[in-house]
C-alpha cells in the first residue's frame, strides 16, 4: 500500500499537523487521518534522536510501523532544522518493508483469459476424464471396521 504521510508547521500557533493518505485504488488517495502536535517539542524529539522522535510522534491513533516511522525521522530531520519549512510530503511504500520483494505488475498487454487457462484441454475432454472413473462403491461384506461405509 502507498501512503503519503503530509507535514504542515504552523508556525504562528506552534501547531504541526501530520496528514496520512493511502492509495486504496491505483490513482486514488484518501484521506487516512489528521494528527496535530506541539511544532516545539516534534523539534525537540528530532534533534534528540530517532527514539525521541518516535516516541513523540506515535499516538494511539497514529501509530506507524518501525520502518515507516524510522523513513518519517529520516526525511523530517532537515525539514525540522529549516525554520522557513512549511510544508514536507514524505511518501511511502510498504513493499519496502520486505527488500528483495518485488511488486507485481500486470503487463497490459497479456490477456487475464490467457493467464486463467489451466492445461489447455476442453470442458468435454475433462469430463470425459471424470466419467470414464469406475463410481461403483467399494464396500466389502468383511470390513470390521467401527466405521460403517
Amino acid at each position: 500500500m502507498k501512503q503519503k504521510i503530509k507535514f504542515e508547521k504552523n508556525i504562528k500557533e506552534g501547531i504541526l499537523t501530520i496528514i496520512e493518505f493511502s492509495e486504496v485504488d491505483p490513482g486514488v488517495v484518501m484521506l487516512l487521518h489528521e494528527e496535530e502536535y506541539s511544532l516545539e517539542e516534534l523539534i525537540q524529539a528530532s534533534k534528540e534522536g530517532v527514539d525521541s522522535f518516535l516516541g513523540l510522534l506515535r499516538r494511539r491513533s497514529f501509530f506507524p510501523a518501525r520502518d515507516m516511522a524510522v523513513k518519517l525521522f529520516d526525511g523530517s530531520v532537515d525539514f525540522f532544522k529549516d525554520a522557513g519549512a512549511e510544508k514536507l510530503v514524505i511518501e511511502y511504500n510498504d513493499i519496502e518493508a520486505f527488500p528483495g520483494e518485488e511488486a507485481f505488475v500486470l503487463d497490459d498487454d497479456v490477456e487475464l483469459d490467457a493467464l486463467l487457462e489451466e492445461d489447455g484441454d476442453s470442458k468435454e475432454d475433462e469430463m470425459k476424464e471424470i466419467d470414464s472413473e469406475d463410481d461403483t462403491p467399494q464396500f466389502k461384506p468383511e470390513d470390521t471396521s467401527e466405521h460403517e461405509n
